[in-house]
Order: structure tokens, then sequence, then C-alpha cells
């Protein structure tokens, strides 16, 4: 395995850090931050609710699809030079989103935002951590992958201040000044591992990882179906709460009670990785929050949810988590950033398929029972598949691997 320079270790606390403020902006942003401007969209402009969906449907796909491209960039020349380029165009997209008038201009920015922007900053990000952490990368990828929560839960939450306060134009405006001036001094922190002579010969122990070819192929169904899962509430439970006569205000609290929980469960399930290992652990989140996803429709009271989200939001959060121990666990370090890139594009083809679906089911039905019971289903199915990669890594005669 690779160890780092002697008189280097504490700086990785710094890399930690760093990334997981990136992600709570960025990711926040691009990945459900959008849920805020769903009701005053409408409202505003008299948009169906799916196509107003597509909107962050289309930032996650842009975020898909570079992430293949940028996580290979990133192996190749650094991670801090793409992580600023993509933080750079992400403010840039959100303010020029600010003066959309039509659907297909928020398509658009949203895309390139994603593209360009988030693609350059999620695997590069979790790649970097990983390698700072040959040992213990359970915790650190736990820690940096909390911010994400952080962010999923006050840019919701801080969106609908915004937007009460200025407009869907100034909240998004705002949104775009604060990437710039946030994230632009933190991606100048991301330094590169440093090795020792031992960490250069890192490649002769790259024979115990199990093959590449089996671990992101499976990885990537997996992720997809947990995905579609977990993004239904993501995107909808706000406008789900609204939908029982709730204000925007108070729908939003509920999420960001989730999420904020949400960072503790990040947190403890990547210590449980470090434990029991990224699989089992990476199970156990994901079987949580399958049994609990649709008890969401069973509620109309809003003290209900406030008590219901926090304990969804603890075991939710452990899923991405257990995704990407598991990725840093079973591939070489020197593929990792590709691999990350690979699966993390599935995993938001799996939020896109999940916030739309959600708003199609609703537009369809009326209401979300339909389309939190589809989450609940691809949720259990995502079980089976991660059972599968489990055998066939540790399963008889399987190959070897290493723990997180």
């Amino acid at each position: 395995m690779q160890e780092l320079r002697e008189d280097l270790p504490r700086y990785r606390w710094v890399i930690v850090s760093a990334s997981a403020l990136i992600l709570a902006l960025a990711l926040g942003s691009i990945v459900n931050g959008m849920s805020a401007y769903v009701v005053p969209l409408e409202e505003l402009h008299g948009w169906d609710r799916a196509d107003v969906s597509l909107i962050n449907v289309s930032g996650i796909m842009g975020l898909a699809l570079g992430g293949l491209l940028l996580g290979s960039i990133a192996d190749r020349f650094g991670t801090r030079i793409v992580v600023l380029a993509g933080s750079s165009v992400m403010g840039f997209s959100y303010i020029a989103v600010s003066f959309a008038e039509e659907l297909w201009q928020y398509y658009a920015l949203m895309f390139i935002a994603g593209f360009f922007g988030a693609a350059g900053i999620f695997a590069p990000i979790m790649s970097l951590v990983g390698k700072w952490f040959p040992i213990g990368a359970g915790l650190a990828i736990g820690i940096a992958s909390a911010g994400q929560a952080l962010g999923q839960g006050f840019v919701p939450f801080g969106s609908a201040i915004l937007i009460n306060a200025m407009g869907v134009s100034g909240a998004l405006a705002v949104t775009g000044g604060l990437m710039l001036v946030v994230l632009l001094p933190l991606a100048s922190l991301l330094r590169p591992v440093v090795l020792s002579n031992a960490g250069n010969r890192a490649a002769d122990h790259e024979k115990d990882y199990p093959p590449i070819r089996v671990v992101v192929p499976i990885m990537c169904v997996a992720i997809f179906l947990c995905c579609t899962c977990m993004s239904v509430p993501l995107m909808h439970l706000v406008p789900h709460i609204q939908g029982h006569g709730y204000s925007a205000d108070q729908a939003g609290g509920v999420i960001f009670l989730m999420l904020m929980v949400g960072i503790l469960g990040r947190v403890a399930f990547g210590r449980l990785a470090d434990m029991i290992g990224a699989i089992p652990a990476y199970m156990t989140a994901t079987a949580w929050m399958t049994l609990l996803i649709y008890g969401f429709i069973l509620i109309d009271d809003l003290s209900a949810f406030y008590l219901y989200a926090p304990v969804y939001g603890f075991g939710y959060a452990g899923v991405m988590t257990g995704v990407l121990t598991t990725v840093a666990a079973h591939t070489p370090s020197a593929r990792r950033g590709f691999a990350m890139g690979v699966v993390t594009m599935f995993g938001w083809f799996g939020h896109a398929n999940g916030g739309f679906m959600g708003g199609y089911l609703y537009d369809m039905t009326g209401g979300y029972a339909a389309a939190y019971g589809l989450a609940a289903v691809a949720g259990a199915l995502n079980l089976l598949v991660v059972a599968i990669l489990y055998w066939k890594i540790r399963g008889p005669g399987a190959a070897g691997a290493v723990t997180v």
C-alpha cells in the first residue's frame, strides 16, 4: 500500500476538511439544491412539476457524464487544477442561470454546471481523500462525504430563505457568487499525495485487489439502484410536505434536520466500514434506507415528519459513504479516479432517474405513493446486487481484496 512521507501526515486532515466544505456547497447545490425552486418556478412560470424537476435532472446528468472524463483527467494532471476549474464553472453558471427566462436555458446552464463544474469536483476529491489515507480511509471518506450531507441540508434550506427574500433570480445569483468566493480558496489547498520510497512501490501490491472489471460494473448497477431510491425524498420530500398544507420554510426545515443528522450517519458508517468492511457497512445502510423510505407516505403531521426524517436520514446517509469506501477498498489507487468517475456516473444517473420519476409519477397519479413505492423496490434490488459483489469478492475461490 502507499505510505505518506513522514513529515506530512497531518496535512491529510486539511485535505479532508477542505474537501468536506467544497462538497457541501458544490454538491449540495447540484444534487438537490433545486428542490427549493420546484414550487416557486411552478408558480412563477406555470410549468409542470415534471418539467421543473428536469432542471435538477439536467445538472445531475451533466455531473454524471462529466465525471467519467474529469476523473481520468484528475488521475493524470492532478486534483487541484481540475477542482479549481470546476469551481469556477459552477459559480459562473449559477450567476448566468439567474438571468434565465426560458425552461431550456435552465436545462442548458445546469447541464454545464454539472458537466464542467461539479464533475470536476466530486470524483477527483473522493479519489484524493482515499489516496491520502492508505489505512483507515473509511472514516476519512465518511467525514469528507459528510460535507455533502451538510450541503444537501443547508443549501435547500438556505435557498428557500433567499427565494423568499429576493426571488428566484436573486437566490441563484447569490449562490453563484458564494461559489466563487468560497470554493476557489478551498480548492487551492488540495495538494497531491507525497509518497515515501515505499509508496513508490505501491504498484507491486495491485495484485491484492479484485479485478476492476468485476468491481466497477457491479458497483455501477448497485449505485444506480440505491441512488434511484434515495433521490425520491431528496428531490420530492419538500414538495410532498408542502402538499399537506405546510410552507416551504417548514418543509425545508424537515429535510435540513434530516440531512444534518445524516452528517453523523456518514461519519458513523465510514467508521463502521473500517470495523466490519466496506461492503457489509454499505449493505447495512442500504437496508436501513429501504425499510424506512415508504414511511414518509404514511405521515401527514409536521411534527411526525420532524421525528421520522432524522431516523431515516441517519441510515440513508451511510449509503453513499458505503459506495465510496467500497470503491476505495477494492480498486487500485492508480485507477481510482477513473473508477470513482465511472461508478458515480451511474449514481448520478440514478439520482436523475429517481428525481424525474418522482415528478412524473406525481403528475400521473396526483400523489407521491407510487414514487416512494418505486424507491423502496429499487433499494431492495440494490441489496441483492451488493450481496452478489460480496459473494464474488469473499466467496470460495474469489480474488483477494484489501480492506478500507
